[in-house]
């Protein structure tokens, strides 16, 4: 019994150890997905960039097949409804 509360003894503290040598040392910025804090903050930038960069693209790219399809004469009749809406008018209450 004593040589497995020995072994795991020996086990919890090397973990720890190992743990604490890692976070409290620049050993962490050799981790995979560890970076610095200005290094994560350029990341989301780059990201929110990326991502309005590819919706203007695609925003683009629609645009530029309609443009063809109606110079290209290939544009059904739709139907546009023009006719004037019909607001109720509200009761406003004086006191």
């Amino acid at each position: 019994m004593s040589v497995y509360v020995a072994a795991s003894s020996l086990f919890v503290l090397l973990v720890g150890l190992t743990v604490g040598l890692i976070s409290f040392t620049n050993l962490k910025y050799y981790l995979p997905g560890y970076g610095t804090q200005t290094q994560r903050k350029a990341l989301v930038h780059y990201k929110v960039k990326i991502d309005s960069l590819e919706l203007a693209s695609r925003k683009k790219d629609l645009y530029l097949e309609e443009l063809k399809r109606v110079l290209s004469g290939n544009v059904s009749a739709q139907p546009r409804d023009t006719s004037a809406l019909e607001i109720p008018e509200t009761e406003i209450e004086t006191q």
